[in-house]
């Protein structure tokens, strides 16, 4: 009976094959379907961990406001986005050219960097001029890539993506060599994303230091106008150089004007490295960017190095800008900016920056000389009434009194002698007062005056390493003119001469002697040291002085004095070559 009942049971619950098959196919659906959804999630959790990335990435490019910290963190940022070894962000300069690149990355295998210089790759500018993103998987693949990046043979996949803001395209970000793989599809979703955060953030940055440049170009113009429009002030363009060494970096900024002999310029102030080298230089004005930019009126700008030579040897630079100085409506030389070998040149708001200067600076130095010329003239006015109340009043008293002398030797003879002797002297006297009074009235301003103000500047300035003051003396013609090149030569060798006995002569006097003759010039500088066989470094201590001198044609000579010291002699004449 229950072995029946058993049987039946069985009988019951036995299913189909075709039923069973069906079952079967409906598990292994639902478990390719809880795969799928499955992997979707997982796919879903990495999207959303790309999407914070991204979302942390946008707010670090937007949490900084300076242009240079901004442009290196979208670099970062975005190859930390894609996990890509190297990152590089282009600044685009208005022509379309790559301006700047700002580079990010670890060393490859082979310990290369993604070295590249701006604008010199036809991919890199391919992605400028494209209206979208290029990926590539294999940059070997594709000839725009040739030469890139020099030596790393190891990258293969690239990402190039425009930053565009308001439909302006600013600049591209570059990514190269995932690590994981090629670029997806993803990656160049999400650093299209990054490149609109990044454009807004350039765009900012770039406002704001737009307003600051302004507000340092308002505030040297206002220094410039307060500086030159003082009472002391004459040395106009060098404030003009010291002011824009304070707007901008710069390794040296002059102030370079047509040079004394034809188709030649000159430096004729200087702030910065080696300044003092550089004043005084003439070199020739065939190619050289400061001629071009007087010749043209415009910007001229040179990324290659640069060197000029002087009499102290040459001095090299790096990328150089020239802005024409117009003052008066007449363009009085350049103004120009020079880097250190190798760094970057001027990015355009610093060129813009040095124009504005420029313009501005010009009206300044005109005001400026105009002021020094009324001074001059107020000057000259004022020796013209002293040298006539001179002639009136003193010549004529002394002339009254020497008669009165004369008369005096004819009524007692024994005292002729004496009395003649002092007759003499007040001859003497009334001959000195006309030559200066002729002096006063008819001499022009000149740069001598100039010379001797510089030449005891430079004393003041050397007093406290001489130990004690040292006498000086003007002799001969002392209002004579001379050229300007000269007399910066001799203001030169005065500064040497006394800057060797400062550290070399263990003096406890020092003469200086400066005699302006109808020949030439000469300088003496005595004292009473050590002597010349135990100074240390002569030859080049006093090489300069020697090219000096030669330069015109002249002596320099170093001896020693009896019964101590040293005899520096600096001798010069006005020949052609002084002339020149």
């Amino acid at each position: 009976m229950s072995r029946g009942r058993g049987t039946m049971i069985d009988e019951v619950f036995q299913l189909p094959d075709a039923r069973f098959s069906d079952l079967e196919r409906t598990v292994a659906q639902l478990e390719r379907t809880v795969s799928s959804l499955r992997r979707e999630a997982e796919r879903d959790r990495a999207t959303q961990g790309r999407l914070r990335s991204l979302l942390d990435a946008s707010v670090a490019v937007a949490g900084d406001i300076e242009l240079d910290s901004v442009l290196k963190r979208i670099a970062e940022s975005a190859t930390t986005l894609v996990n890509a070894r190297y990152g590089a962000l282009g600044v685009l300069h208005p022509d379309g050219h790559i301006e700047r690149l700002i580079q990010t990355g670890t060393p490859s295998v082979d310990g290369g960097m993604m070295h590249i210089q701006p604008g010199t790759h036809d991919l890199l500018q391919a992605v400028s001029e494209s209206h979208g993103p290029i990926r590539l998987d294999n940059l070997r693949e594709d000839p725009r890539s040739v030469g890139f990046p020099p030596g790393n043979s190891s990258i293969r996949s690239f990402l190039g993506v425009p930053v565009r803001v308001r439909g302006e395209v600013l600049g591209n970000l570059y990514l190269a060599d995932r690590r994981d793989g090629g670029f997806t599809k993803l990656d160049e979703e999400l650093v299209v994303e990054l490149a609109e955060t990044a454009g807004v953030a350039i765009d900012n940055a770039r406002r704001f230091e737009e307003t600051c440049r302004k507000q340092r170009l308002a505030a040297a113009l206002s220094e410039v106008a307060s500086t030159l429009l003082s009472a002391g002030a004459e040395d106009v363009l060098a404030t003009v150089t010291s002011k824009v060494a304070m707007l901008l970096p710069a390794t040296l900024v002059a102030v370079v004007v047509p040079g004394p002999g034809e188709n030649e310029m000159r430096v004729e102030a200087a702030d910065g490295v080696q300044s003092e080298k550089a004043v005084g230089t003439v070199f020739p004005a065939l190619g050289s960017l400061s001629s071009q930019a007087v010749v043209s009126g415009t910007v001229m700008s040179s990324e290659s190095g640069h060197e000029i030579r002087s009499a102290a040897g040459s001095i090299g630079f790096g990328p150089v800008t020239a802005v024409p100085l117009v003052v008066s409506g007449r363009a009085i030389g350049a103004l120009c900016v020079a880097r250190e070998p190798g760094g970057p040149g001027l990015t355009r708001g610093e060129k813009d920056t040095i124009s504005e200067f420029a313009v501005q600076a010009g009206l300044a130095v005109a005001l400026a000389w105009a002021r020094l010329d009324r001074q001059r003239l107020e000057v000259i006015e004022d020796h013209a009434r002293i040298a006539r109340d001179l002639h009136d009043n003193v010549i004529q008293r002394l002339f009254a009194t020497g008669l009165g002398l004369q008369a005096l030797a004819a009524a007692d003879p024994t005292h002729a002698a004496a009395i003649d002797t002092h007759t003499l002297e007040i001859d003497a006297a009334i001959s000195d007062i006309r030559s200066a009074v002729f002096t006063r009235v008819s001499a022009p301003p000149s740069d001598a005056t100039r010379v001797r103000h510089r030449v005891l500047d430079v004393i003041i300035q050397l007093t406290p390493a001489l130990g004690s003051p040292p006498r000086v003396a003007f002799s001969g013609c002392p209002n004579m003119v001379i050229p300007r090149h000269l007399a910066d030569d001799v203001v030169a060798v005065i500064r040497e001469s006394l800057t060797n006995v400062a550290k070399h002569a263990q003096a406890e006097t020092t003469a200086i002697d400066v005699k302006l003759g109808d020949s030439g010039v000469s300088i003496t500088v005595d004292d009473d040291g050590i002597g010349v066989d135990a100074r240390v470094e002569r030859a080049s201590g006093t090489g300069n002085l020697a090219r000096r001198a030669e330069r015109y044609g002249g002596t320099f000579t170093l001896e020693p004095r009896e019964p101590r010291g040293t005899r520096a002699s600096w001798n010069v004449s006005f020949g052609e070559q002084g002339d020149q």
